[in-house]
């Protein structure tokens, strides 16, 4: 890829005549600093102009500029030009710059989100903070609500979709809070980490007392979800806090996080099926908890490839660096449990047969991520990992169906 130095010619050549006077301004810097200029299609670290300077004075990682060059820059269109953070250099291949990895593997390419694209930027560092940028953690934790409900489901009839509805949203607002607790107690270990270092409390673009007014915010919308189900599942649903707020220390003391997190992101199965029964059955709900506890520690030790050195680095302990070359039989053996457990509580639900041949199908797309993912590519971790929505949808699909064929 063509990465190049902002000068007046270059800036003529790739951007229209009429921006191209007004980005001049960057060509008498260019001489004192590493600033680089690239194409937004290419896989780079980028981040957009109108997003880089929410906090420039206490961001430990964005640009100073003048306030005057500050006004200019927060006026460009979203998807005009992206500024590198990087200090590499293009190589003579003519193939690119390559992500970073300590390997030489291709990482995972920064592209803005529709939270760069759409969002105020005063919100856009809460948003991150959230991580509303990044859905698939609140698809991980909704789909084992998802099954509870409707596994719940009277035979012979669909899920209750208002009950569905506000799972989601209890989903989408309690994985924000975990990410929150895990950034504040996190934020200096994420410094020495490449792929957290640019996380808002990190970077310094919201203080540790910006994150716990927002923890509040969210702790309290959770609340008004929490209070409209029955009184034995407010109980149940505010015992998973304890797991929410202490995860975040678990790869400090131990080498199974990943189970931890199991824990914590699958009690949505327990409480999807109290929410519609009242109660716990535990022959039905237990085998599908502890079904996603294995499928968590499937999806979570292949992430945890992903920063293996720099846990390494900075002495936290994760699933990924306690197996080793031995992960693939490790995540075979969860693999094979998630699915026993799947069938022990289909059985015990007396589901219909579809449920099963889905069951087939979310078997074939666990056993290609666990025997195809290439553990030293942080890309192809990050493809499989994030490969498991559709690992949700397939089980999710089976009990809809065999649940509907009672």
């Amino acid at each position: 890829m063509a990465s190049f130095r902002l000068t007046r010619s270059a800036s003529r050549a790739l951007l229209r005549p009429s921006l191209s006077s007004s980005l001049s301004i960057f060509s008498s810097s260019s001489q004192s600093s590493s600033t680089t200029i690239t194409s937004p299609h290419f896989s780079n670290q980028f981040t957009r102009l109108s997003h880089l300077f929410p906090d420039y004075h206490n961001s430990r990682h964005h640009f100073r500029v003048s306030k005057e060059n500050l006004s200019f820059l927060t006026k460009f269109r979203p998807g005009i030009v992206w500024i590198s953070t990087s200090s590499g250099v293009a190589g003579r291949s003519g193939k690119g710059d390559q992500p970073r990895s300590s390997n030489n593997n291709n990482s995972v390419a920064g592209v803005p989100s529709w939270v760069d694209v759409y969002l105020p930027r005063g919100i856009q560092p809460y948003a991150k903070l959230a991580r509303l940028d990044k859905p698939i953690g609140t698809w991980l934790l909704a789909w084992p609500c998802m099954w509870s409900i409707t596994l719940a489901a009277t035979p012979g009839h669909l899920p209750d979709f208002k009950m569905m509805a506000l799972f989601g949203c209890g989903a989408l607002l309690l994985r924000g809070a975990g990410c929150t607790v895990n950034d504040l107690l996190d934020r200096d270990i994420d410094t020495m980490v490449e792929r957290t270092k640019l996380r808002p409390v990190a970077s310094g673009l919201l203080t540790p007392f910006h994150g716990i007014c927002f923890l509040g915010l969210q702790l309290l919308l959770g609340l008004g979800i929490l209070l409209q189900l029955n009184n034995y599942s407010r109980v149940l649903g505010a015992a998973s806090l304890l797991l929410v707020f202490s995860y975040p220390l678990m790869k400090r003391f131990t080498f199974w996080p990943q189970a931890y997190l199991g824990l914590t992101f699958n009690w949505g199965a327990l409480l999807g099926w109290s929410a519609i029964k009242g109660s716990l059955d535990p022959a039905i709900v237990l085998p599908l908890y502890f079904s996603g506890v294995f499928w968590t520690l499937v999806y979570d030790t292949i992430y945890a490839h992903q920063d293996k050195e720099d846990d390494i680095k900075v002495g936290v302990k994760s699933t990924a660096l306690r197996f080793g070359n031995s992960t693939r039989e490790w995540t075979t053996g969860f693999g094979i449990a998630s699915i026993s457990s799947l069938s022990l509580s289909g059985f015990n639900a007396d589901i219909g047969w579809p449920y099963y041949a889905f069951l087939a199908a979310a078997s074939g797309q666990l056993a290609w991520q666990i025997w195809t993912v290439n553990l030293t590519c942080l890309t192809d971790c990050n493809r499989k990992f994030l490969s498991n929505k559709w690992f949700g949808a397939l089980i999710f699909s089976g009990i809809l169906f065999g649940r509907a064929f009672s």
